[in-house]
């Protein structure tokens, strides 16, 4: 279906292919070629069968993609697709990987693959995604699912017609501070949840890497598409995945389009595109059973300097307040619980610990993977398709300064 440069999806993903979304050595082993479509599902006493994975993208997060299965028992990384042949090269001595490739096609039509990550720019996501679900494969994709729900909704098409496994990663829900909040919301000690808030803002922090961050025809949106979608993801998990009724936001641009916004990680003037998308949003979502959630993002505001990701939650009983200043780096932010006790305040600190992050995510979906047709159902890229139809309706309801209904 994408034998040829131009998909489907309206990019030549031939000449763009893998642009990386940063950088890292072992000897290269020689390729045992297998059949692909074998799938590492241990049976009961049994020894776990090896699962041959393969990584799309070679930035920051494949890196991280690349770790996380190298730690892995009965995991092992057969190939690599990147256009940087030097860190490509590098990255394949490091981890022991037998077959690299330029192109994420040659590595599809090369096999030998059980599951692939797909770690690259938003707009192949799709592109990708389903073609190695075509071919059998199990995905997990970086986050947003795709540029829109469109595009979504035809990932989630593809791995429900394969039956194959289609996780996206988001791994702030993984963070131990953004856990132990969620025991205590769970646990009932604030009541009914009536109102939130979650954000993660940036001083100066509008990303280049090829400048694809900028445009909406790739990246499908700015800040709100980027980190809001994290932001988005973890309140709803923190409130037990509420749905979402109707949607106001809006959008601001502001000074991106001045060349201002960067930073000494980013650089807001390096970018051979136009800035065309939001530096700034907000959208107030309105939630089924009468809650509301109001969710910012910016790259690019005149705040404090370091970037904080935050949620507060307002509750019949209690409140509760998560922030994490110089996000995402620290890994435990301050977490603090408002409540009361006789008429008397009883505001604790409950105890954190360090989350895994994309550790974490690559377990699951290993597990998922492992854990056979019975579950593969269950993992079909439907909650991040959802992220993703609320983030669409966010940027229509911008345009059209309105209110749109879900």
């Amino acid at each position: 279906m994408f034998g040829s440069s131009v998909s489907p999806f309206g990019i030549d993903s031939k000449r763009i292919q893998t642009v990386t979304k940063n950088p890292r050595k072992r000897e290269t082993s020689v390729n045992n070629e297998q059949p692909s479509g074998q799938h590492a599902v241990p049976l009961e006493g049994e020894a776990i069968e090896e699962l041959r994975v393969g990584v799309v993208g070679i930035g920051w997060a494949g890196q991280q993609h690349l770790k996380a299965y190298d730690s892995l028992p009965g995991v092992r990384i057969v190939s690599l697709a990147g256009m940087e042949r030097d860190l490509r090269d590098s990255l394949q001595a490091e981890y022991s990987i037998p077959n690299g490739f330029a192109d994420w096609e040659e590595m599809l039509e090369h096999g030998g693959l059980d599951a692939i990550s797909v770690a690259v720019p938003t707009f192949l996501h799709a592109p990708i995604a389903v073609a190695a679900l075509e071919r059998g494969l199990h995905v997990l994709s970086e986050k947003p699912i795709a540029r829109n729900a469109t595009e979504g909704q035809a990932m989630v098409d593809a791995a429900r017609k394969a039956g194959r496994v289609l996780d996206v990663a988001f791994n702030h829900r993984r963070r131990g501070d953004i856990q132990a909040l969620k025991k205590v919301i769970d646990g009932g000690s604030l009541g009914r949840a009536y109102h939130a808030k979650a954000s993660w803002l940036r001083r100066s922090g509008i990303p280049t890497l090829g400048s694809w961050f900028t445009n909406p025809e790739l990246a499908g949106g700015g800040p709100l598409a980027d980190i809001g979608v994290h932001a988005l993801d973890y309140a709803l998990h923190l409130l037990g995945e509420p749905k979402v009724v109707a949607v106001s936001a809006a959008t601001h641009s502001e000074l991106g389009p001045q060349g201002r916004g960067g930073g000494s990680q980013y650089s807001a003037l390096a970018s051979k595109h136009a800035f065309e998308v939001e530096d700034f949003a907000s959208a107030f979502l309105r939630l089924e059973g009468g809650g509301t959630l109001l969710i910012e993002a910016s790259w690019a505001t005149y705040r404090e300097t370091d970037d904080l990701l935050d949620f507060t939650v307002y509750g019949t009983d209690g409140g509760a307040e998560l922030r994490v200043q110089g996000a995402p780096f620290p890994p435990v932010g301050q977490l603090r619980v408002f409540t009361e006790k006789d008429g008397e305040g009883a505001d604790y600190v409950p105890p954190v610990v360090p989350g895994r992050a994309h550790d974490a995510v690559i377990e699951d979906f290993v597990t998922a993977v492992r854990g056979g047709e019975q579950v593969w159902g269950e993992h079909d890229g439907s909650l991040a398709l959802y992220r993703a139809q609320i983030i669409d309706a966010c940027y229509l309801s911008a345009r059209e300064q309105r209110e749109v209904r879900l």
